[in-house]
């Protein structure tokens, strides 16, 4: 799972999707423009591919690096880096409630949600993991229309067919063996419902000013808690022998998955509407199977294949739905 998941981030975030388009005629003509239009396009292929192939590093990492131990040092490492940047720019300092704010969050969608894919890494295959985690949007309408919201007919459609997927996927095949492990897909859809709460938590959830301010600060907290439950577990013994392939995934999560893909992702809040953001949610998981299969010898079985074509399309008629990707272009096309 990507670090951040949410569409919105804090209570400073662009809440009118129509400030896409308005934040991009904003910059100047000619070159200017031009140049916004390339950052733009970058920009999506960085939460597109980047985090995309975050999946594939999480599967080569928990290899010899116990999972919530991985994530602890993950966050830790990312979440110090990025709050004594914030403070060195002038963030100010954040208050006890913003601290228990932030608590909440990262609770929600780093130790749980994050947690959840690290553990079920050693289970799942990284394609099936990233289509699993793609369920965010599913049970986002799920939760709105629990709360008393109507959402759109072609969302309600959108919900079922992807929840027809995820049963697919988790069907015993004819011998009597479920497509993907039962345990693991349970375990990240737990913890995909927990992002979506954490996510719908954090749109009024009153946090630090500034935005990657408060990012940093659920970055300390998720990874603290997954220090302590990897302290707790007994992940961390003397016969632990980290292969180079799963430090570089760590790093590379790091550097890529955490600081840059956050960047990136925070910038495109600015110039491109939530819903546009939105839409790596169905394209990661493509970028992730794909490299399974390229990289990491990853076969999936027929039914695992219509399986996620059937979750896919639901995430997609969702995602279109909220006009995704129509105002993802428009975001590009007012660029040029």
């Amino acid at each position: 799972m990507s670090f951040t998941n949410r569409p919105i981030s804090s209570t400073n975030a662009p809440l009118n999707p129509e400030l896409a388009v308005a934040a991009v005629e904003s910059v100047g003509d000619g070159a200017d423009r031009r140049g916004t239009k390339w950052r733009l396009i970058a920009g999506f292929l960085v939460i597109y591919i980047v985090w995309g192939s975050t999946y594939l590093a999480i599967h080569w990492g928990v290899e010899t690096i116990p999972p919530f131990g991985m994530g602890a040092v993950r966050f830790l490492s990312a979440g110090a880096l990025l709050y004594a940047w914030c403070r060195f720019r002038g963030a100010k300092k954040p208050t006890k409630s913003q601290w228990k704010t932030s608590a909440v969050i990262g609770t929600m969608l780093l130790f749980v949600g994050n947690g959840a894919v690290s553990w079920a890494s050693q289970r799942v295959p990284s394609g099936l993991t990233s289509v699993l985690v793609a369920t965010v949007p599913l049970w986002l309408v799920l939760c709105e229309l629990w709360q008393g919201k109507r959402p759109e007919l072609i969302k309600i459609i959108g919900v079922l067919i992807g929840l027809a997927g995820v049963a697919l996927l988790v069907m015993p095949t004819g011998a009597a063996t479920a497509t993907v492990d039962p345990v693991g897909a349970f375990v990240l859809t737990l913890g995909s419902f927990s992002w979506t709460v954490g996510s719908l938590y954090s749109r009024t959830a009153r946090q630090a000013e500034s935005p990657a301010l408060a990012i940093a600060m659920q970055m300390l907290v998720g990874g603290s808690l997954l220090l302590l439950l990897s302290l707790a577990s007994g992940e961390w013994t003397s016969a632990l022998h980290i292969s180079a392939r799963s430090a570089a995934s760590l790093l590379y999560l790091i550097v890529f998955g955490s600081l840059s893909g956050f960047s990136t992702y925070m910038w495109l809040l600015k110039v491109a509407s939530p819903a546009a953001v939105g839409t790596y949610a169905y394209v990661n998981p493509a970028v992730a199977v794909l490299l399974g299969v390229l990289f990491a010898g990853e076969r999936l079985p027929a039914q695992a294949v219509a399986a996620m074509t059937v979750i896919l399309g639901g995430v997609a008629m969702v995602s279109i739905a909220g006009g995704g990707a129509k105002r993802m272009v428009t975001a590009v096309w007012r660029a040029r």
